[in-house]
């Protein structure tokens, strides 16, 4: 706080959150300390750039009053953010039920004998406050973890590997792959010894016909019976 005879100006800086093409705007409060009525002025030197209401006025005695100053929307930013810009706030005495009418610039003119008090205030640009980063996901407490997975969506190759590691160390899948190695083998033998038996039906079967062939008689008995069971011992074997 800037504190004068007269007023005690806050702040005593004029902070801008600056943003491009963003009309932006801060407060003066002014403090009349005195039992008098004080006029005020306020001048800048950018008056383009800058909107101050009021600019003129009273501070009535033991009373406060509020300055707004609105900086223009800004199509680029100033080297390093640095601004030079400034203000002058001129206070003076003046007469008692005095009102904002009754103030000309003559009252603040030093050379006339007038007793004016300056405080100066610089113009400083700050960043505006930033926006909370969003929470990640999946890093809540409590939350469960998740597997490893790369940019293009494979699983890592570690976490396959442990995967089927922990799978194979399981004995109930090492039980069921030896009973599926031992049906395997008892199938195989059951098929090759029904393929021996029909190459044998298969002879036998030759020999009959040639031997029927030399007696000139009709189809035996036994000849009927070996063809069934060769019909039996095939179909046993398509369905194994």
């Amino acid at each position: 706080m800037s504190t004068g005879e007269l007023l005690s100006v806050e702040p005593h800086e004029l902070k801008f959150p600056f943003e491009l093409k963003k009309q932006i705007s801060c407060s003066l409060q002014l403090s009349n300390k005195t039992d008098s009525y004080v006029a005020f002025k306020v001048k800048t030197t950018n008056p383009k750039k800058y909107c101050v209401r009021p600019n003129t006025g009273i501070v009535l005695p033991r009373s406060t009053c509020d300055v707004i100053v609105t900086m223009q929307a800004q199509k680029e930013a100033p080297p390093d953010m640095q601004c030079k810009d400034k203000f002058l706030l001129q206070s003076v005495k003046a007469n008692d039920n005095a009102n904002p009418k009754d103030i000309t610039a003559e009252m603040f003119n030093k050379e006339a004998g007038n007793a004016v008090e300056e405080f100066k205030l610089r113009v400083v640009y700050v960043s505006p406050p930033q926006p909370p980063s969003p929470v990640p996901e999946g890093s809540e407490e409590g939350s469960s973890p998740r597997g490893s997975v790369s940019e293009n969506g494979n699983v890592n190759s570690a976490d396959f590997t442990q995967a089927t590691k922990a799978f194979t160390d399981r004995p109930e899948a090492n039980e069921k792959s030896a009973e599926a190695k031992a049906l395997i083998s008892r199938l195989t033998e059951e098929k090759n010894s029904a393929v021996q038996l029909n190459n044998k039906l298969r002879q036998e079967l030759e020999l009959l016909k040639r031997e029927g062939n030399k007696s000139r008689g009709g189809v035996s008995i036994l000849f009927v019976v070996i063809m069934g069971l060769i019909g039996i011992i095939m179909g046993y074997i398509m369905k194994k």
